[in-house]
């Protein structure tokens, strides 16, 4: 499978080839595990549930940084196979299939440098951001930050009739669904949800998480304006 990878949220972006074949299956992790298929499974609730997977290999990531067309793109201490091949095992996507644009950037202090990822798919809600703490000295490549909103537009509106079957009329009343992310492993199947009234001073604001795999709400539920 192509990919082109590009810079999916800078308007100074400009599209990179990449070779064909450059994605691999996804692998096992030792800390979470993917669901038994690929293929999605509907519950009771009728929201499909897709496996997450790890699609990328280590060439594809070490593409997307020397290729990068963001101002500065990435330092070079973090093109390295190694940091490559410890980013791909922590790079997951909703479904499992790889982005069709992706963009690389980076900035390094004196012993820690700050790099992100982002991708997204046609069809998508939004972009997969990923933000890792890496160590060039060492190789130690650690996940900051995830805001992961690659979901399938047509997904919205189940999650939202899920999340309000569970919860009392009160609690959303009112309320819109305006945000969506998915959990990566190993809360995968999990959803955080951010509901908003009209947007004035002092409106109403609900977030809440949904397991749409059990399904439930995970803590508290909310208790409405």
């Amino acid at each position: 499978m192509g990919v082109a990878l590009v810079l999916a949220f800078t308007a100074c972006a400009a599209p990179v080839p990449v070779r064909p074949g450059a994605t691999a299956p996804p692998r096992p992790s030792p800390t979470a595990t993917p669901r038994a298929t690929a293929s999605p499974t509907a519950g009771p609730t009728d929201v499909a549930l897709p496996a997450p997977g790890r699609p990328f290999d280590a060439e594809t990531i070490l593409t997307a940084m020397r290729d990068s067309r963001r101002p500065g793109g990435v330092p070079d201490q973090l093109e390295t196979a190694a940091i490559a091949s410890a980013l791909a095992e922590a790079i997951w996507t909703y479904d499992g299939r790889p982005w069709t644009t992706m963009a690389a950037s980076g900035s390094c202090g004196a012993e820690t440098c700050t790099l992100e990822l982002a991708g997204a798919r046609p069809g998508s809600q939004g972009d997969d951001l990923w933000i890792f703490d890496v160590r060039p000295a060492d190789g130690t490549v650690e996940v900051a930050t995830a805001e992961l909103r690659g979901l399938p537009a047509d997904l919205r509106p189940s999650l939202d009739a899920l999340a309000r079957s569970l919860l009392p009329d009160a609690a959303l009343e009112g309320l819109l669904l305006t945000n969506a992310r998915w959990l990566p492993p190993p809360d995968d199947g999990q959803f955080e949800l951010a509901y908003r009234g009209d947007g004035e001073e002092g409106s109403c604001v609900v977030d809440l998480t949904l397991d749409a795999a059990t399904p439930a709400i995970v803590g508290d539920p909310p208790g409405g304006c």
